[in-house]
């Protein structure tokens, strides 16, 4: 199971704005959102809301893909998010997301016992190439005990 379609059969989220998973590696995360009336603001867009979460879920997929194979000892766990909107979005978006540090840090302050934090990176794009949004979430490997 890739990390979109771990993604996609846990959080019902996901599956409620039909984010579809065009690439999840520990490199980067690519997630698109059609464009549907029923998650429109009111200028006919993408509302804020579900662009956050096309955001935050490709931010999830890159953590999940990069951090899977430490699941069995930590669970991985929002800590912050900030977003920017920064041009009008229409029609459908995509959101790319990039680790913010080398995966292999974050696993060696985990293997010293250390709760790790890490930024993971996001744009959200129109069609037509255009920066509609950039988000930040701040991500943490919380140790099971």
């Amino acid at each position: 199971m890739t990390a979109g379609e771990m993604l996609a059969a846990t959080v019902p989220m996901v599956r409620t704005l039909n984010l579809e998973f065009l690439e999840s590696t520990a490199d980067r995360a690519v997630v698109r959102m059609p464009d549907q009336a029923d998650y429109h603001n009111h200028v006919g867009g993408p509302h804020a809301g579900a662009m956050f979460t096309l955001a935050e879920s490709a931010s999830g997929a890159i953590v999940i893909a990069a951090f899977g194979d430490q699941l069995s000892r930590a669970v991985p766990l929002a800590v912050s998010a900030e977003i920017g909107y920064k041009k009008l979005a229409m029609g459908e978006v995509t959101a790319t997301a990039v680790l913010g540090r080398p995966a292999a840090e974050v696993v060696a302050e985990l293997d010293a016992g250390e709760r790790p934090e890490f930024p993971v990176t996001v744009e959200i794009r129109r069609a037509d190439g255009a920066v509609t949004g950039e988000m930040t979430v701040v991500w943490t490997l919380r140790p099971n005990s």
